[in-house]
């Protein structure tokens, strides 16, 4: 299960081959890019002639949303990543640089998120869309350090529009509920494994699974989950996954 917005799941089993894990199959990837596709296609069901979709983020959500059988707008749109001119104003203001057919706006994880993009999605919410979000991360973990995450690049948006989206990645009970519809698993016998409180953690909790594992190789600390009056705390926590092997 990942956060991560930007890869879809055949991204992933791309990733899992090159590391050497080739028993890895795609289905057993679950995405908040492919959360958000199932919620839209599943239980919004938008209907033509308003059924498109406008996203704020990277490829691998097009991809997901695609396998879904629902159209997109914006995303990686070539003709979107530049600046804002003073013509953009006026054919956004007119609704001319709108498509009618947009239902929902889905924000997520954009490496090239502008003024124009960000304009186009306030104004595609005053219109009415329904307001998404891949999920609500304020970091992403890379590199070694940290970098703004999905919840940091659409907050310019949520304060625009002055209410905030539905989040559909961890630690979203809307994800849950599509895992347990999809893969029809014992709760109870299910153990989630996270670096993150805040969300893998907090995710396993409030989902009433059998168990959760904190690994001190990502985002949360040691001194996190000890502090007196922790807010979150796991059932167990390892340095690393290779400490089971031990």
């Amino acid at each position: 299960m990942t956060n991560n917005s930007t890869k879809s799941r055949n991204d992933y089993k791309q990733k899992f081959d090159k590391v050497g894990i080739a028993n890895v199959t795609a289905e057993e990837v679950f995405g908040s890019s492919y959360s958000a596709a199932i919620y839209i296609s599943r239980i919004l069901r938008p209907q033509p002639p308003r059924n498109k979709v406008f996203v704020l983020g990277e490829m691998g959500i097009e991809q997901e949303l695609a396998s879904e059988g629902i159209p997109v707008v914006g995303g990686t749109d070539a003709s979107l990543r530049r600046d804002m001119e003073p013509r953009d104003f006026d054919d956004i203001a007119s609704g001319k640089a709108l498509d009618d057919g947009v239902a929902v706006v889905l924000i997520g994880l954009d490496f090239h998120v502008n003024y124009l993009k960000m304009a186009l999605a306030q104004a595609y919410l005053a219109r009415g869309a329904v307001f998404l979000a891949t999920n609500i991360d304020s970091t992403l973990p890379m590199n070694g350090s940290f970098f703004p995450g999905a919840g940091a690049v659409g907050a310019g948006i949520v304060k625009a529009h002055g209410k905030d989206p539905v989040p559909l990645g961890k630690p979203s009970q809307a994800m849950m509920q599509a895992i347990e519809g999809k893969f029809h698993f014992d709760k109870s016998r299910t153990c989630m494994v996270g670096d993150r409180l805040n969300t893998d953690i907090q995710f396993g909790i409030e989902g009433g699974l059998g168990a959760t594992l904190m690994v001190l190789t990502g985002v949360s600390s040691k001194d996190e989950i000890l502090a007196e009056g922790a807010p979150i705390v796991p059932t167990a926590y390892v340095d690393t996954l290779g400490d089971l092997l031990v």
